[in-house]
This record gives structure tokens, sequence and C-alpha cells, in this order.
């Protein structure tokens, strides 16, 4: 149904692109800092097919162009544990083949990207980005192993829309799911609603959006290899190879003062990623899926003061949050959900130097009451100056509580790695630091 539903729309709106399109002779090969700035952020707004659509309806990137653009993110950090080796602060690979001891303490680059943005006319564009991140890679060994320094295609899809001429457009290829509102306030660290919900995957996305009404469904292709979204593909494999997931997303902006703008919505998705049996191992295939559900909302005053927030849950107990052994086996499985609320002010309203502090606070709930498992909480507070509407500077203090790693987040039923009855989570664990940095986008 939904294959045979989303093929004729992206070709009517393809067709209907076509019949429009605007030819123009002159090509250009340029930059745009600003706009790269706004696509390769990688906290704040994350939905980049929507940053595309309204970047072409203001007249900020022109027809018939590529714009080539960069980001690199360099951070000096340091943190402390009050339990060995348990550093809940996601921004960094929590393993422990590179977080050892109490207190640890670094100066590297957390990511780079390198993005293509194609306009062939008002109705096609592309956008493809590729991404090196060390600090975040899920690959093995250490940040200087091979396998953690590897490039990657974050984000690359086709848009096919015009909203100056239609309120319908499409999009197709990988992309950020349209669930909830995963992005932060913070400078630079990611809610923790991101990191539980915030889906990115294969699919294809047809939207509406006329005045304050934004309606959005994107297929997604299943199985467990794309983030924080999931569904069982058969035979037992986790590879990515039926269209068997989908998110559906509805929100609505409106002015209650002149200056004073609110909006709210909801989602759904069809499989989180909190559908494995005990014991939990990244990427593993389920038996079926768990869908999850969020609604949010964002106050904007005067284009300064921004208040935001969310919560999202899924609809069915994750199984393997559920340990069989004693003595471990007295905690239900447990529903998975995350909130979000924070705030942000611009100090100033430069453009070459904006000033801005925020406050942010998400969690990620986990398991039944007192389990080792059973929350994860972090609060980010942030001072950032903006250059030229490009490039940042940040300096953020942050507090986690509670240390619970998805991988085997509730333990393991052999030696391997951990005792049976065990778990390596720490309800108890707790963490504060300060991480300092720069985005440099061009």
């Amino acid at each position: 149904m939904k294959k045979t539903f989303l093929l004729p729309a992206l070709l009517l709106i393809g067709n209907y692109a076509f019949a429009q399109n605007d030819t123009t002779a002159i090509k250009t090969i340029g930059f745009n800092s600003g706009f790269t700035y706004k696509m390769l952020d990688q906290n704040q707004d994350l939905r980049k097919v929507n940053i595309l659509l309204e970047e072409k309806k203001n007249g900020a990137i022109k027809n018939n162009s590529l714009i080539i653009g960069t980001s690199l993110i360099s951070i000096l950090d340091y943190q402390y544990s009050n339990t060995d080796s348990k550093f809940a602060y996601l921004m960094r690979h929590p393993t422990s083949n590179n977080q050892i001891g109490k207190d640890v303490s670094e100066a590297v680059i957390h990511s780079f990207q390198l993005s293509i943005t194609a306009t062939v006319n008002s109705w096609i564009s592309t956008h493809t980005e590729i991404l090196y991140n060390p600090e975040q890679s899920f690959g093995s060994g250490t940040i200087t192993a091979l396998g953690r320094n590897q490039l990657q295609l974050r984000r690359g899809f086709v848009l096919i829309g015009s909203l100056n001429k239609f309120p319908i457009y499409g999009a197709l290829g990988k992309m950020d799911a349209p669930f909830g509102q995963t992005g932060s306030v913070s400078p630079f660290t990611n809610s923790t609603i991101w990191h539980a919900f915030g889906g990115l995957g294969y699919g294809a996305q047809i939207g509406f959006k006329k005045g304050g009404l934004h309606a959005k469904f994107m297929a997604v292709q299943g199985g467990a290899q794309f983030r924080a979204m999931h569904t069982p593909v058969g035979n037992g494999t986790n590879v990515p190879s039926k269209i068997n997931n989908y998110v559906a997303d509805l929100n609505y902006a409106f002015k209650i003062t002149d200056n004073i703008n609110l909006l709210m919505g909801a989602s759904y998705l069809n499989g989180s990623a909190y559908c494995q049996d005990f014991p939990v191992t990244h990427f593993a295939s389920c038996q079926e899926n768990n869908p999850a559900y969020t609604y949010y909302g964002s106050l904007n005053i005067n284009n300064r003061l921004i208040f935001k927030g969310g919560f999202a849950k899924t609809m069915e107990v994750w199984k393997g949050t559920a340990n069989p052994t004693p003595p471990l086996d007295i905690f239900e499985a447990s529903k998975v959900s995350s909130l979000d609320f924070g705030a942000k002010y611009d100090l100033n309203q430069s453009v070459k130097l904006k000033h801005t502090i925020s406050a942010e606070f998400s969690n990620f709930r986990a398991g039944a009451d007192g389990a080792p498992w059973e929350r994860q909480n972090q609060i980010i507070l942030g001072f950032a100056t903006l250059v030229n509407n490009s490039s940042k500077f940040f300096v953020e203090v942050f507090r986690t509580d509670g240390y619970a790693p998805l991988n085997f987040i509730s333990g393991s039923n052999d030696n391997d790695p951990f005792p049976p009855g065990t778990t390596h989570s720490v309800r108890e664990a707790n963490s504060v630091g300060i991480v300092a940095g720069a985005q440099i986008s061009f």
C-alpha cells in the first residue's frame, strides 16, 4: 500500500516539475556559508529537507547552481565520573575502549562534513553530505583505529518541489525521519531525545505545506542498519531489504501576536529501535516491531527567545529490558520514553557576532523503577558566539545521571561480556564535564 501510494505521488510531482521547468543558460558554482551552516549543523535543525525547501522558497539559493560546503568541528573537553569508566555523555561513544578511569580529557576533531547541493531549476534539487566522525563512530577499537576513521554518506536525497508554486513536494534517498522535534537548543550537544528517537534511513517522503500546516509521510526501508528505526524484514536478517517501516508527522504553526509564534505537532513511527529480545545487541534483528509516538512544541518570542519541548514513547514494552537471571529478574520489561525541554536566548541581534545562552534537560527511560538501566538524564548549559551566520565558537557545561548504554543494556545470558545476572548499567553513576570548541562552516 505504501509503495503503491508513494511511487505515483512522486512521479506526479516530477511530471509537474518538468512541465513547469524554468531553464536558464547560466550555470554557477560557488559557496554559500550561511546555507551550508544550516544544512550541516549537526544538532539544532535536523530536518534538512525542510531547510532546502525554505531556502529555495526565500530565494537564498539560485536555480541552476551548485553549492559546495564544508564544516569542521574541533573540541577540547574534560569530564569526571563518580563510577569508574561509566561516562554517559553521548557526544562521545561510551565504550571502555576509549574511556577508562574516572576522568578523561582530550582535544580532537569531532567531525568533518563535505556537502554538495545542486539546484537544476526551481523544482529539482539534490543534496549530498559526506561525514567523518571518529568520536561517535560505531566502528571497533579506539578513536585512532581504522574502523572508526571512515567516511560515510550521512545524507543524500533528491528533492522535487517548489513551495512558491505548489504545496506538495517529494524527496527520495537517505534522510532524517520526520519524527518529532529532535533538534537541540544547545550549541553542540545533541538532545537525548535525538539519540533515542532521531531516525535516519533510506526512504521516500511526501509532504504538504500551506500556510501554517505541514504534513509529512515517509516510507522507510526496514531492518536494523539505520539509526533509531527498526522493523523485522524476515529470514532472521537485519539488513534493510523491504520498505516496511513508515513515519507520519503533522504540525501547525501560527501567530499568537505579531512577535510571538507557536508551533505544535505530533508524529507516529511504525518501528522504533526498541524491539529486540534479551540480550540486547546493536543492530541485531528482531521478531516484531515496536511503534512509537511523540508530541512536541516550540514558542518563538521576537525571534530572540525560544522555548521548546517534546515527549516520545514506545507503544509496547522493550522485551530486552527484562533480564531472566536472578537477581535482576525482579525488574519487568519497560516501555522506552524520552523527554526534552529547553530554552535559548540571543543576547544581541548582530549579524557579525551573535551571542546566545541556552539550557536544556533531556532524558532516556528504559527500565522499571529502581533498575540499573532505569534512566539516563542529561543537563546542558551553553554559550555560543555565531560569526557571520556561518561559524560558531561555543562552551558547554554538562551533567549526566545514570549510565544505560543500549548494547547489553540489561546484561547478557552468558559469560561474554558479562556474567549472568549482572549488567554494566549503573543507575547511580553520574558525570560532569565541560566542552569547548568551534564549528567552522564555509
